[in-house]
């Protein structure tokens, strides 16, 4: 049955494609208020980001002529053995870094979102922005210190029950967290936070408040990218010991295409089925993965 041209009784084959032609929709709307953010916005993101993959890159390289072996600022051997403020410092200025390099990709959807409604509202579009991006990494640094805890306490037990010299131990706890990881992927924390972080209409719609709480909504959207990608690091610092160039650009891709790519979700099913496939191979000893 058609009416005015429309088919209200599509056949299998057109509804069969009607799942595609809603992520066309989505993206072509995004893509449409994408278009009104001013040009100033996206180039600053590029040069931020690319700074910030100039300086990953730049202490990889200094790590090597120290040999070792790409490790940086950010090795768990190169913590310390105590906690210092001064280390804290540190490690949380190349944690931000490194998180300014790895995340802005994906979260570029977003902000260009969030310019584009200040545009149309007649407001100051550069200032709001960039407490929105400012709160959104601020998330991540806060991400850095419980890590940076966590490390100290967890190197202590590593080093008290000798597992760095046992390697069944140490294969074993890695196969357990490529698994684990790979099993996040299908909780309702991780579909809520995707379906979040790949949604910035909606996300804007839900969150919207006045331009002094720029900063409230940032910090929401670095909420549920922390929900939807910290399992990643986990994998990265079970995997590499450190957080090396290798693994970077691996989970940045891996990221970028399930928050930013038209089948994200699809994506994060095979993400998953993969780390468990090789959390299993990783754990029997089929197969050795390191840095």
């Amino acid at each position: 049955m058609r009416e005015a041209g429309v088919n209200l009784i599509p056949s299998k084959r057109s509804r069969r494609g009607w799942a595609t032609h809603d992520v066309r929709l989505a993206y072509l709307r995004l893509v449409s208020a994408i278009g009104l953010a001013p040009l100033r916005i996206p180039a600053s993101l590029i040069v931020l980001t690319g700074a910030a993959w100039a300086l990953m890159l730049h202490d990889a390289s200094m790590s090597e002529s120290m040999e070792s072996a790409g490790r940086g600022a950010l090795d768990v051997e190169m913590i310390g053995t105590e906690f210092t403020l001064g280390g804290l410092g540190v490690f949380l200025a190349g944690w931000t870094v490194m998180m300014g390099a790895m995340m802005l990709p994906s979260a570029t959807p977003m902000i260009l979102t969030f310019a584009a409604v200040q545009a149309r509202h007649n407001r100051n579009v550069a200032v709001t922005t960039w407490i929105f991006i400012a709160a959104y990494i601020f998330v991540w640094a806060y991400a850095g210190l419980v890590v940076y805890v966590l490390l100290h306490a967890g190197k202590d037990l590593v080093y008290d029950f000798g597992w760095f010299q046992n390697g069944a131990w140490a294969r074993l706890a890695l196969g357990v967290t490529l698994t684990l990881a790979g099993l996040y992927q299908f909780t309702p924390l991780k579909r809520l936070c995707l379906h979040r972080c790949r949604s910035p209409l909606a996300f804007l719609k839900q969150h919207w408040r006045d331009v002094e709480d720029a900063s409230e909504m940032g910090l929401w959207h670095g909420l549920y990218c922390l929900g939807c990608c910290w399992a990643f690091f986990g994998v990265m610092l079970a995997a590499a010991g450190m957080m090396s160039i290798a693994w970077m650009l691996f989970l940045t891709l891996v990221v970028f295409a399930e928050k930013a790519l038209p089948h994200g979700p699809r994506i994060s099913v095979a993400v998953a089925l993969g780390l468990i496939a090789l959390g299993l191979l990783v754990g029997s000893g089929a197969v050795q993965l390191g840095g």
